[in-house]
């Protein structure tokens, strides 16, 4: 027998345990060109929460009583594809499975010689090449510039930092606690960061830390973290928005200040983006960072949570903030 997580009613606001349910299904057989394939690391993601509503996106809702699916690190347990031999470990989108059959065409080969395997759903994966087009398609830094990064202790937010400083832009982090401030400053190069549960005035503390201003704001937040950040945003600045964890459990559309006196009167530029946009050029930003984790200048922050089991509460503990860097279930 084999164990599937299925999306078992839409969320209302923040998920639930009770908005998953774990079944149990006979292990899958192995066809000719398929492959046996057993979880071996889970990544779960704050997009995941959008899939879960059932309205138009650029990726497809998941389906009521259907396996949810996420960036999977799996080990070929049995082949019948030419391709594949047992032993390998392959990456790719998978389903919530303990076990599943694939034909391998979507997923890519990995070696755990020199990098551990969770590495590919981090750094070395759709979080690190995020950070790596969106600060740099997007961002275009100059040395010397001020990069703001917020939600900086998480997955993405804390790769773009640390590019940042291999950069030569002077970094400064938004976080949600004082020991992921420390983390931020003290293991992963970041020159300031701010606690914003402990900060009256976010613009304010922004500015003391930033007083001729930001280039180059990465946002991962949304909501007021945006608002305090546009008015510390510079003549050219450019703002990179890559998520809103704020406002992904809101039920209804929340209303903030208008942007757009600040876009035009400095010339301001913001983009949104989604990192398949940039899907013909993942082999450059795969070869990039594997060479900076290499040569030390790029750490690789994770939480790991074990079993398959605690794939659900993992992906609600995002919301929570309860991991610092990338999450991942360890099966």
């Amino acid at each position: 027998m084999s164990k599937a997580i299925v999306l078992k009613q839409r969320p209302n606001g923040t998920p639930q345990t009770d908005d998953f349910e774990i079944i149990k299904e006979e292990q899958p057989s192995v066809k000719s060109g398929e492959v046996l394939l057993k979880a071996k690391y889970v990544s779960v993601d704050p997009y995941l929460r959008g899939r879960m509503r059932d309205e138009e996106s650029y990726i497809e809702p998941f389906k009521i009583n259907k396996p949810i699916a996420s960036t999977v690190v799996a080990e070929v347990v049995e082949s019948k594809n030419e391709k594949y031999k047992e032993g390998d470990f392959l990456t790719g989108m998978l389903d919530w499975k303990e076990y599943q059959v694939h034909t391998g065409d979507t997923l890519r080969k990995i070696s755990n010689d020199h990098i551990a395997l969770s590495a590919y759903l981090g750094v070395l994966g759709l979080t690190g090449l995020t950070a790596y087009f969106g600060l740099n398609r997007i961002g275009g830094p100059k040395k010397g510039e001020t990069l703001l990064v917020s939600g900086a202790a998480g997955a993405v937010g804390s790769i773009v930092g640390q590019i940042g400083k291999i950069e030569g832009l002077s970094v400064i982090g938004i976080a949600g606690s004082d020991e992921k401030v420390s983390l931020l400053t003290d293991q992963l190069g970041f020159d300031a960061a701010i606690n914003y549960n402990t900060t009256d005035d976010l613009a304010v503390a922004i500015k003391e830390h930033a007083p001729d201003g930001i280039d180059i704001y990465f946002d991962n937040v949304g909501s007021y973290t945006l608002d305090a950040a546009m008015k510390n945003i510079n003549r050219f600045g450019r703002v990179i928005n890559c998520g809103a964890i704020s406002l992904y459990n809101e039920t209804e559309q929340p209303t903030g200040p208008r942007l757009e006196t600040t876009l035009v009167k400095k010339s301001v530029k913001m983009q949104g983006f989604i990192v398949r946009n940039f899907e013909e050029d993942f082999p450059e930003g795969v070869q990039q960072l594997s060479k900076w984790l290499q040569e030390g200048k790029l750490k690789h922050e994770e939480t790991i949570v074990n079993g398959f089991d605690s794939i659900p509460q993992a992906f609600i503990d995002l919301f929570k903030g309860k991991n610092k860097g990338k999450m991942v279930v360890k099966i």
